[in-house]
């Protein structure tokens, strides 16, 4: 089994690499969608995105506990693919948010989104299968000008470099191309 994380900017080809990836190794996979349509932008986008992929994957909605639902649904699966761990991330510390959604109560917000990431590693580690994350960088822009950005960013760079450690392989998206960094 190995493990795969592919990261980088917005629209640098990281989803489209790692679905390349996977229908290329030729194992059954199990996609994994972490995103939420909350408005009719998003509801166009994952649509877009499940028509980019192949027919006989089959497809896992789990915009929360994703190592616990992957354990328990995988089945027969080879090859899961989690699309991604950002909006993983951002689901798991969204119900700390202040009701006006300005302010955040990190501790709690990093502690949920940290367990999401440690169910994950679990079920990687605990797994048959072969992973591939999908992430984004998000560090490496300006810092946000608000608390809520600065958590989100911090957290999720915390996230990421905890999956590079465990990865067998890091790719970093640049304009459509991979570059390995790991190993």
């Amino acid at each position: 089994m190995k493990t795969v994380l592919i990261t980088g900017g917005a629209r640098s080809g990281k989803s489209h690499f790692a679905q390349r990836m996977a229908a290329d190794s030729g194992k059954s996979v199990l996609f994994v969608a972490t995103a939420q349509a909350g408005d009719d932008e998003m509801r166009r986008r994952i649509e877009a995105h499940r028509n980019s992929r192949p027919a006989g994957w089959r497809t896992l909605e789990a915009p929360l506990d994703v190592g616990v639902r992957i354990q328990s649904e995988a089945g027969p699966s080879h090859l899961v693919l989690v699309d991604c761990i950002t909006l993983l991330v951002n689901n798991a510390i969204g119900k700390f948010l202040s009701p006006d959604g300005t302010d955040i109560d990190e501790p709690s917000a990093e502690e949920a989104a940290m367990k999401e990431i440690e169910a994950l590693i679990r079920c990687t580690q605990n797994s048959v299968a072969d992973f591939i994350l999908v992430t984004n960088e998000v560090g490496l822009g300006l810092v946000p000008d608000n608390k809520l950005g600065r958590v989100y960013r911090d957290l999720l760079g915390k996230a990421n470099q905890v999956l590079a450690g465990i990865a067998d392989e890091v790719y970093f998206m640049v304009s459509g191309l991979p570059l390995r960094v790991k190993p």
